[in-house]
């Protein structure tokens, strides 16, 4: 539904995945074993970065996230499956913290009371974006769930962005959330999982051509109230994901892919010390969202 909708929006084959059918006509198969396959047209001239290499490059990528925005905003987002429930209901996020600690299935809850104690500070300022949903205050849109850099194609000689891949997770959502994620994942001075958190922190330039591009492709078609609350959006992502990592962590890493016993709560860690710095940039952060508004 949300490609062939794209794809009607512009049907250039370079700027939307088009989904080929089988004989049949349907969207999938199912082999001998059991497992599912999809196949796409392959996207010509193009690259794909696991970390943008300068400010143009996260540019691009929240252009392509932008103009995808903007491509969905007359989309029903109600008619959507929901892929994954309740998956940015940040309190439901907290209850499940809440259930790990009381169960402490790894015996880890004495070891980490300093990122619990973190964690459940902010657990009251945790529904804002929630609450104003259910009050009808920010509309309900696509949103893609997954807005790392990486699930970005650019144009392999001009680095322009092309189109979005990778939409398993699309699904009805906050257009701040998406806004969110990417900054949260890219706008980070380190890696997701770093042990050294003197190497963390948010990235003003990085921040200020991520905006920059979200609103200069989608500014148009969202609400003032849906731009003055993307900086909450980053700050609730990143708080989200360290309740996620510690939540996982304390149940005895049953959910993410570790690499060592304690990567998780070296994501954890990383999400709090960001999520801290933006607390420190919050005026400037909201002064960058300004800047990028008083453009439109």
């Amino acid at each position: 539904m949300v490609t062939a909708h794209l794809a009607k929006a512009d049907p250039d084959p370079r700027h939307v995945i088009a989904l080929v059918p089988t004989t049949e006509g349907r969207s999938y198969i199912q082999d001998s074993k059991g497992d599912y396959w999809r196949v796409f047209h392959f996207i010509t001239d193009s690259l794909c970065l696991e970390k943008a290499e300068g400010s143009e490059d996260f540019y691009q990528s929240a252009v392509a996230f932008g103009h995808f925005q903007t491509m969905l905003a007359d989309f029903p987002a109600q008619t959507l499956h929901m892929t994954i429930p309740r998956f940015h209901d940040t309190p439901n996020r907290f209850t499940a913290l809440h259930r790990a600690i009381q169960a402490d299935a790894a015996d880890r809850v004495q070891k980490v009371r300093k990122e619990i104690a973190i964690a459940l500070e902010q657990e009251a300022r945790a529904s804002a974006m929630v609450d104003m949903l259910e009050a009808g205050s920010l509309p309900l849109r696509v949103t893609h769930n997954d807005t790392k850099l990486n699930n970005v194609m650019l144009d392999a000689k001009t680095r322009k962005a092309l189109c979005i891949i990778d939409l398993d997770t699309v699904m009805p959502g906050l257009a701040a959330n998406d806004f969110g994620d990417s900054i949260r994942f890219g706008a980070n001075t380190a890696a997701e999982d770093e042990a050294d958190l003197s190497k963390v922190e948010l990235s003003m330039p990085l921040y200020e051509a991520f905006t920059n591009g979200f609103i200069d492709a989608c500014g148009a078609t969202l609400t003032d109230l849906e731009i003055e609350t993307l900086p909450l959006g980053a700050r609730l992502m990143t708080l989200e994901n360290g309740v996620r990592f510690l939540t996982d962590y304390l149940a005895g890493d049953t959910y993410y892919h570790i690499s060592h016993p304690e990567h998780n709560l070296d994501r954890c860690r990383t999400q709090f010390k960001l999520m801290a710095d933006m607390d420190a940039k919050w005026q400037i952060m909201n002064d960058v969202i300004a800047r990028a508004r008083d453009r439109l």
